[in-house]
């Protein structure tokens, strides 16, 4: 009966991790008496990974109506903030114009209740028009709609 060497050393050592992966992972448990409590290890996540500002400017697209008021949430909704400028988009001009009149009023307003949020430009946008340059009748290179009158 001749003997398989290469097969003999292969099984020693996969036993050989074996036995170290258990032994590591025995060391590597901890035994925890009382659990946590999940605010406090979000808490710790939210402070390890430095999300807090973009936690607070997440807060401020979803409590909108929270933060500048109904009325004003009903009549304009935030697009974007990048690099410090949001984007707000309202229903009608006047709206638009309102908002562009209360301005400083508005950044002052989104720093207290949403602190974490870097504000720092409001730019305020009108409805969107509707575009003229796609559909069945379009000219390529036509005004639209105003190149009928003369």
């Amino acid at each position: 009966m001749s003997r398989d060497l290469a097969r003999e050393m292969y099984r020693a050592w996969r036993n050989q991790i074996r036995k170290s992966r258990s032994v590591e992972a025995q060391e590597s448990r901890e035994r925890v008496e009382d659990p946590l409590k999940l605010n406090s290890v979000l808490d710790e996540i939210v402070i390890k990974r430095d999300w807090k500002q973009g936690i607070a400017e997440g807060s401020l697209f979803t409590e909108w109506a929270s933060v500048v008021g109904p009325e004003l949430a009903s009549q304009s909704t935030p697009l974007s903030l990048v690099d410090g400028v949001l984007t707000i988009q309202t229903t009608s001009t006047a709206w638009a114009v309102q908002l562009n009149t209360m301005k400083i009023t508005l950044l002052k307003t989104i720093s207290e209740s949403a602190p974490g949020a870097l504000v720092d430009e409001l730019v305020i946008l009108g409805p969107q028009a509707p575009s003229w340059k796609k559909g069945l009748r379009t000219i390529k290179g036509a005004r639209g709609p105003r190149d009928t009158y003369n």
